[in-house]
This record gives structure tokens, sequence and C-alpha cells, in this order.
């Protein structure tokens, strides 16, 4: 772990070694805090981060302190919005975690950018880490609210961390019923599960099959030449439909536009294997890097 602290440190650094608009367009965020957040959430520590368990409540308390710190503000009493659900036969009490940033141009437009933080727990005796599954995305929004603290969005945005997504995607399915600004004001969703591995350099992006103005962000402009950024996995090219995979379902099932960044399935998908150890360290910072660009072109549009 000193170790970490230490890579964590010197990354961070040299980012300060280089003018403020270079720092900008180049690193976008502390690559070695975001290495940091993933390693630790997706560590025995956190129990697999189950619904209603002890690793849980200790995720949503990491989630809070770390948008606490990084000034995003609780868009509701102490950032929860708890709520309680059947699955199968069984009561889950479960807490979404959401921070809220101002928008500059467009104050009562929203952009939910979201991530679900729970995973599969411990079964059998083995911890599931989920670490691609989904520590990568809750990571990736700490990413966001670090680019937001010298870029503010000109879109109010709200850093929504879902629950419960592993049991019927219930957090994001109470949230769209208690959206807390009106859904009318919600102009996106960007949703990010599953985004740090990829033997490719393969990430997705579903959703602009369903909007013309978002499908010509990615004719206009390329987002990286280190990876693959693909369009597909929307319902319309023979691949697997991405559109019910996640939270995003539930902001699309209300007519609200979304932009789904994932990777394929891999060998450890739902597996105690998907550990941190396995994280593709370049392909997972050149993600994030990516995505906060592409909310750089959404956040230019006028919906």
């Amino acid at each position: 772990m000193a170790r970490i602290v230490l890579y964590s440190f010197f990354l961070c650094w040299l980012s300060y070694g280089v003018s403020q608009n270079k720092y900008v367009e180049s690193k976008l965020f502390c690559e070695g805090n975001i290495l940091k957040h993933l390693r630790s959430l997706s560590s025995d520590a956190f129990e697999g981060r189950r619904t209603g368990t002890k690793g849980g409540l200790k995720a949503q308390k990491y989630i809070i302190n770390q948008f606490f710190a990084l000034n995003v503000k609780p868009l509701v009493k102490d950032y929860r919005q708890p709520f309680r659900f059947v699955h199968k036969g069984s009561y889950y009490n479960g807490v979404n975690i959401l921070g809220c940033i101002k928008g500059t141009l467009f104050p009562s437009e929203y952009i939910v950018i979201s991530a679900h933080y729970d995973h599969e727990g411990i079964n059998q005796g083995e911890i599931f880490n989920g670490a691609d599954d989904n520590a990568s995305g809750v990571s990736a929004l700490f990413a966001f609210g670090e680019y937001f603290r010298q870029n503010p969005p000109k879109h109010s945005v709200i850093l929504a961390a879902f629950d419960a997504e592993e049991l019927d995607i219930q957090g994001s399915k109470y949230y769209m019923k208690n959206p807390v600004v009106k859904l009318e004001n919600i102009v996106l969703n960007l949703n990010m599960d599953m985004i740090s591995r990829s033997d490719q350099q393969e990430l997705f992006v579903a959703g602009t099959s369903y909007n013309t103005q978002l499908k010509a962000l990615f004719k206009e402009e390329v987002y990286s030449t280190n990876i693959n950024l693909l369009l597909g996995h929307d319902g319309y090219d023979g691949l697997d439909n991405w559109t019910y995979a996640s939270d995003h379902v539930n902001f699309y099932k209300k007519g609200i536009s979304f932009l789904y960044f994932g990777v394929e399935d891999h060998k450890d998908y739902h597996e105690p294997t998907d550990t941190f150890e396995k994280i593709h360290t370049k392909f997972y910072i050149e993600s994030v890097r990516t995505i906060i660009k592409v909310f750089k072109s959404v956040d230019n549009l006028e919906f």
C-alpha cells in the first residue's frame, strides 16, 4: 500500500510540473489517484460490496468521503438516497449516493454521470471483489469530480453512485421514480460499467443509435488514438444489445438519451477473479480520459 501511495504522489507531482492548460488537456485527473481508488474499492476489506452488507456500507462511506473531498455538493441530505426493495423473496436496504456540480451556462439542465458501486459480495467463502465490475466505474466518478474542480461544466452534473444494480438494477430504478430534480430537466445519462480491461483495447459506447445528435459527435472527432472507441451494442449491429444491461436502461425507459461505456465480457466477469491485478491500467486510464473528452463534447451541446 505504501508503494501505491508513493506512486500516486509521483504521478500527481509530475502533473503539477506542466502548465495548467496542458494539465487540463493531457492529464485531466491524477492517474495515481484513480488507480488507488480502484485498488481500494476492490480490496477484500470491502467484501465484494453487496447491497445491505458491511462491505456495501463501507463503500458508501468511501464514496461520500471522496465526493466531500472533491467539493462535490450533496444532491440530497448527506449524499444518501435510501430505498428498500424485494428481490427473489428477500428484503434489501439500498442507498444511492448522489452529488451535484452546478452548471455555469445551463444550471437547470442536468447530465447524470453514473456508475453502480455494488457487486456480488461473498459467495461460499469467496470474495467477489468486482474490480472491473464496477469499482472501475465508481473510481471514474472521482476522476470526473477532480476534473470539474478545474473545469466547471456548462450543464449541471449529478454524480450518481447507484446501489443494487446487480439485484435487477434497483438503485437507478428507484432514483428515476424519485429523481430529486424534475425528469424533464435531465437531458442525458452517461453511464460507466466495466471500463478497465480489454485484450483488444476496445471500449464500446452504446446509445448513439437512439440519438442522431449524439451519434454525430463521434463522426466529428477522434477521442483517443490509444484505444479503440467503438459505437455499438445498442440493438442494430448484430452484437449483444446492451440497452438493458445496466443503470442507463431506467433513463432510456423514461425517454432520456444515454451513452453507456463498457467493455465486452471477459473470463473474470462475475467471478472472484475480477481483481485489481487483472486490470489493464494503461487501458483504464485512457478509457477514463476518453470518456471525459466525450463528456466535454456533450457538454457543449444545447439540448
